[in-house]
């Protein structure tokens, strides 16, 4: 049985770039947001290695995002099959794969967690700009500073939850992992949870 390139080198490399930046932007995020978390510091170089590393790190974040986004957004369209995939959310949970209505490249999943993504990286760099000291935040008012903290701490809480649920759903779906490390899926997969996808790559 053959392969299927799903991804790029460049592409891949956009989303290792996206992935790491999201993982220490989390966990400096977490460093800062609670003392019990405060221990993570320690990989930054300390408390104020990691309060200056942060804002740099949401920087590169969102900049490779949107990098990866303008890439990918024609493929993330939700469409009407994508809203019957998502009505019968315990066939995908059971992996009663032909009981789905059949999937372009992205599943409904993927697609709404890439919207989700869209919304919510754009949101925490704006929140983070009005908080990010001592550059920035002394040009707004204390209200706006306050809302702006919260806003910014549930919107990544948000974001890393949807994250946790997409890693699991990789790991989950065998052979998943390796469109991202390898660059290429067996058709056998492309045809059990992309039908439509593999058959605009192989005519079958």
């Amino acid at each position: 049985m053959g392969t299927i390139q799903r991804y790029t080198a460049k592409e891949r490399s956009n989303h290792w770039i996206v992935a790491i930046a999201f993982v220490l932007a989390g966990l400096s995020g977490l460093a800062l947001f609670h003392p019990a978390f405060f221990f993570l510091t320690n990989l930054f170089g300390g408390g104020p290695w990691t309060r200056i590393l942060h804002p740099f790190i949401g920087a590169v974040m969102f900049l490779s995002f949107m990098a990866m986004a303008a890439r990918f957004w024609r493929a993330n369209q939700i469409t009407t099959a994508d809203r019957q995939w998502m009505g019968r959310i315990k066939d995908v949970l059971c992996n009663h794969d032909q009981n789905l209505p059949e999937v372009g490249k992205y599943n409904a999943g993927q697609k709404y967690l890439f919207w989700v993504m869209v919304v919510s990286i754009p949101v925490l760099l704006l929140s983070g700009i009005v908080i990010w000291q001592p550059w920035f935040a002394p040009f707004f008012p204390v209200g706006l500073l306050r809302v702006a903290v919260v806003v910014h701490a549930l919107v990544a809480w948000i974001l890393i939850l949807g994250i946790i649920v997409h890693m699991y759903a990789a790991i989950w779906v065998k052979g998943s992992v390796r469109a991202m490390t390898r660059g290429t899926v067996s058709e056998a997969w492309a045809r059990q949870h992309h039908r439509a996808w593999y058959r605009d790559m192989t005519g079958k």
